[in-house]
């Protein structure tokens, strides 16, 4: 067994509490930010929790997320109920999922409580991550969990009212009515059907779902 030095520098048989087993040399570990004898910088940023070295990116420890965050700490707040620090901007004005950060994103599937990407809070309150959802706009504009829209989309709804109301439908649809499901506010109703959309009577959202067959009025049979 490898002799080990002790404190007064002597060298015994003992361990003690010096490194570990797997250890050999039986020094004393202690992290810190600069070495002792000649000041060597081992890293712009150090915690002494997490033991992270790292070049200066504003970084702060975070005791609720338990992990070190790209800062700078007075841009962010944590949210007890996400479980994650988030933008200030969004402090009460986001919708709250108890641990929803526990999740993995449902783009990439990798996690998003630990990644140096930032999450981005979609209205329906589900995260990912920026990145993904940037890459998400190009193909569609709904959460991939729940089918809420992702973004406020009130300028293209009316867009497609005009679209709607310059494109009647043959006259044997006119008055052919769906049951649909909305999507954004989970309501109900029965409306006009249209191959554009079918906008919501509650919310006035085109992000709807047919939910059952098509009716044509008595006056149309």
């Amino acid at each position: 067994m490898a002799a080990l030095v002790r404190e007064d520098g002597a060298r015994g048989p003992e361990r003690g509490r010096r490194g570990c087993e797997h250890y050999d040399r039986g020094c004393l570990l202690k992290a810190q930010q600069t070495c002792e004898e000649c000041s060597t910088l081992f890293g712009e940023y150090y915690c002494s929790i997490c033991h992270l070295f790292d070049k200066d990116k504003k970084q702060y420890h975070c005791e609720n997320c338990g992990i070190c965050r790209i800062g700078p700490k007075e841009d962010f707040f944590h949210c007890l109920k996400c479980n994650l620090c988030l933008a200030m901007n969004l402090q009460g004005k986001h919708k709250c999922i108890e641990n929803v950060s526990r999740q993995n994103c449902p783009i990439c599937l990798e996690d998003i409580h630990t990644s140096r990407v930032v999450a981005h809070v979609l209205p329906c309150g589900h995260l990912l991550h920026r990145t993904c959802y940037e890459e998400m706009l190009k193909e569609g504009y709904r959460c991939p969990l729940c089918m809420h829209s992702a973004l406020d989309m009130t300028r293209y709804w009316r867009q497609l009212d005009d679209e709607v109301a310059q494109t009647p439908m043959p006259s044997e649809y006119q008055n052919m009515t769906v049951d649909i499901l909305c999507n954004d506010c989970n309501g109900r109703s029965t409306v006009q059907f249209h191959i554009l959309g079918m906008k919501c009577n509650i919310c006035e959202s085109y992000n709807t779902a047919q939910a059952g067959g098509c009716r044509i009025t008595l006056d149309q049979q």
